[in-house]
């Protein structure tokens, strides 16, 4: 046996060796892999793991910044016929409607609002259709509402109310989807702000004075918050405080 030959076979060894020791590295890192998978996922199979993990994140509602307790005391001082089940069912509404205006392009279908709201939704509509985009919200679904803030400046008195919401999102351009999925349900968190004006002349905005307290008779400026019935004209303004609400944003979180 000539020197050529015991290098063959002495290179031919040293590569069995060398595959021997890469195929116990990979057993090594596979069951590795499967120990951790079955340890985070409950399966050894790691795509069916992450797929299983995006499922249950997908179906699992956003939790969120409730300080209801905190601050609905301060509000039923401020306002003591304030109805906190009906306001929370009234900014769900204006939550979907917004969404759904944006899925059909048409900013009528927003239930209530201030101007300021629904230029916010034209303006979103516009720039999505100059760009030749199609957001779509679809199967909306609530899951809870909660006072998120209460603030009090400059004679406005505003809520914040956030909101856990499912549906399915996506955006499409020349048919395509460019953002999002068309099947896969999305969790997601908005924050929905309605405000109370307390005194007319403290407003800053001028396009706000629609949602200044007034007597809804005459007209005239009520005197206070908890004014029962106008200065002016002694008309009776019981119900007043629950129709100067209105919803001026909606944002996610």
């Amino acid at each position: 046996m000539n020197g050529k030959i015991i290098g063959i076979i002495v290179i031919l060894v040293l590569l069995l060796v060398l595959a021997g020791i890469i195929y116990l590295a990979y057993r090594k890192i596979r069951d590795t892999v499967r120990h951790y998978s079955r340890m985070l996922f409950g399966t050894e199979n790691v795509r069916k793991g992450v797929q299983q993990m995006e499922m249950e994140y997908a179906s699992t509602p956003k939790s969120v910044s409730s300080a209801t307790g905190l601050y609905l005391p301060r509000i039923m001082k401020d306002f003591p016929e304030f109805h906190l089940e009906e306001m929370k069912s009234r900014a769900e509404n204006v939550l979907t409607s917004y969404l759904r205006g944006v899925d059909a392009g048409n900013s009528r279908l927003l239930t209530e609002g201030t101007r300021e709201l629904r230029e916010k939704l034209d303006m979103r509509i516009e720039m999505l259709r100059g760009a030749g985009i199609r957001e779509h919200y679809e199967r909306i679904k609530v899951h809870k509402t909660e006072i998120h803030k209460y603030r009090k400046d400059k004679g406005r008195c505003s809520i914040v109310f956030q909101t856990a919401a499912e549906h399915i999102h996506y955006q499409e351009q020349n048919s395509a989807v460019i953002k999002g999925h068309r099947e896969r349900l999305e969790q997601a968190k908005y924050n929905v702000e309605v405000s109370y004006i307390q005194d007319q002349e403290q407003v800053e905005n001028l396009s706000d004075a629609g949602l200044a307290m007034v007597c809804p008779n005459c007209g005239a400026p009520l005197s206070s918050l908890g004014a029962k019935t106008c200065a002016y004209c002694d008309s009776p303004v019981l119900e007043f405080n629950i129709r100067v609400w209105n919803f001026t944003d909606v944002e996610a979180v």
